[in-house]
């Protein structure tokens, strides 16, 4: 049977097809790096247009397979499903590449969130996380001149005008300064402020009719706060800023590491920083299962240690972000997407993980679900309803024992999330501080998934919630002991949330 993806990803799918298999995706790869096109940071009005025309171009080519179908065989059924399959895969990549900004980063979530896209379409959109139409090396070079002054001949001891990754914003080029040290430098597409302004134009549309899905949903603070974010997400500045924060707060950790920033090297739209190496998200998946787990271990710590001992939260979990060494090691990149959150925000946290967690009080849960603002106080739903609804989503730290996250529960995780069915959903809402929550759960819950990581999770979060800080269950966790045992409070991050 062709695998069925999330209600969430209907709309992507009038644009992709739906169904399985995996036929042809090779051939598909080759046409694909021989039909890179220029970038485009076009205006509102012209990127609408351009996604319109993909819709229409899908829209034909499905109404013609269906035509096709009708007295076709099983196996000349599915032959051509693979067909239509690999053409939408390659319509729906192209395009999202181009226009670059949200609509791509849209097209990277979607390739790792849900395991239920049709193979060859997960493949496509996968090639966004790295390896996106780049922008031509004059181009490049130019923008990094008008940045820092002189040309990147010139500004460095060798220069590499190949880039080595291109992604929504920016693309990334190997360097080596005048002093010798290896570097890589991220350019700004020139004109992604724009195209992205027009992209969140649309995002009182496609709010609004999130609606017909959550119908308490409030899509002012949801709109504001990822404008807030994006915006930030612009500015190298505060790039830098953010991954200086998290590199001293990490600094000599055991198997977790963020690369240094050249301030020097740094503007608005340039961003410098220590070269980086380590095998890729899909090359760490054929390691060992004992090594997958301790992969899947670390991600879980730097995610929930930077949220409850930091204070802050790394927002874009795509595999790209991430570097990985044998032994659970983890280079950490890309903080354009960080929110810091207040102690009364973790005060929240807190307070749904005990009622849920540790005391199993649905009366109390779903007075801390309410005090959170995702709730409405006078939903006509009961305590128990509620505490059902939102189990699913601690399923794998209620117990104090090994549990595998699977593709099966991160995919079943996102469907809970659009459950248009449930009652709860009806009288939910978004507050702002749970946007991006929801963003890195989603996602660290697929990344996961597809390690198919196993681990005593509830042992490990109560390392890491600091009401618990309990001692470390794991080889992993005694490093990380000893690691802070040579830190102050302040270097640890104890905040007050005990």
């Amino acid at each position: 049977m062709p695998a069925r993806p999330g209600r969430r990803l209907r709309w992507l799918l009038v644009l992709v097809g739906v169904g399985g298999g995996t036929a042809a995706t090779a051939r598909w790869r080759r046409r694909r790096r021989a039909s890179r096109g220029p970038v485009s940071t076009t205006g509102r009005a012209e990127r609408n247009a351009q996604l319109v025309g993909l819709g229409g171009r899908v829209g034909r080519s499905m109404a013609l397979h269906r035509a096709r179908t009708v007295f076709a065989s099983a196996p000349r059924r599915a032959e051509l499903t693979a067909e239509l399959q690999l053409r939408t895969a390659d319509e729906v990549a192209r395009t999202l590449g181009q226009l670059k900004g949200a609509m791509m980063k849209i097209g990277q979530m979607a390739s790792y969130l849900d395991d239920g896209l049709p193979a060859p379409v997960r493949d496509a959109l996968a090639t966004l996380q790295a390896d996106a139409p780049a922008m031509s090396p004059d181009l490049a070079a130019a923008e990094i001149e008008r940045e820092l002054g002189a040309h990147p001949d010139e500004l460095f001891d060798r220069w590499d005008p190949v880039p080595i990754a291109a992604a929504s914003i920016g693309q990334v080029h190997r360097a080596v300064t005048r002093d010798g040290r290896a570097v890589a430098v991220k350019v700004q597409y020139p004109g992604v402020a724009d195209a992205i302004a027009a992209d969140l134009g649309n995002a009182d549309l496609l709010f609004g009719a999130l609606r017909l899905v959550f119908p308490g949903l409030d899509p002012g603070p949801v709109t504001a706060e990822l404008r807030a974010r994006i915006a930030e997400e612009l500015d190298y500045r505060l790039e830098a800023a953010n991954q200086m924060r998290f590199a001293r707060f990490f600094a000599g950790h055991p198997f977790l590491h963020v690369p240094t920033v050249h301030p020097d090297l740094s503007t608005a739209r340039v961003l410098t920083t220590e070269l980086a190496t380590g095998a890729s998200f899909a090359e760490m998946l054929t390691w060992s299962e004992d090594e997958r787990n301790r992969t899947g271990e670390a991600l879980f710590r730097f995610v929930f240690r930077s949220l409850y001992r930091l204070g802050a939260f790394n927002a874009d979990p795509h595999p790209g972000n991430y570097l990985f060494r044998p032994g659970g090691g983890i280079t950490l990149l890309d903080f354009g997407l960080v929110r810091n959150f207040a102690d009364d925000e973790l005060a929240r946290f807190r307070a749904m993980i005990s009622t849920m967690v540790i005391d199993h009080d649905p009366t109390a849960f779903r007075r801390a679900v309410e005090d959170a603002g995702l709730l409405a106080r006078s939903a006509p739903v009961d305590d128990d309803e509620v505490a059902e609804f939102y189990s699913h989503f601690y399923r794998f730290v209620r117990d104090a024992e090994p549990y595998t996250i699977t593709p099966e529960y991160a995919s079943a995780t996102v469907r809970q999330t659009f459950n248009a069915q449930s009652p709860v959903t009806r009288h939910t809402t978004l507050p702002a501080s749970f946007v991006l929550v929801q963003r890195i759960n989603l996602g660290l819950y697929a990344l996961l998934g597809r390690i198919g990581a196993t681990a005593n999770w509830r042992r490990i979060a109560e390392e890491l919630w600091p009401w618990v800080d309990a001692g470390p269950s794991t080889p992993l966790g005694r490093a990380e002991a000893n690691w802070l045992a040579g830190r102050s409070d302040d270097q640890s991050g104890r905040r007050a949330t005990k």
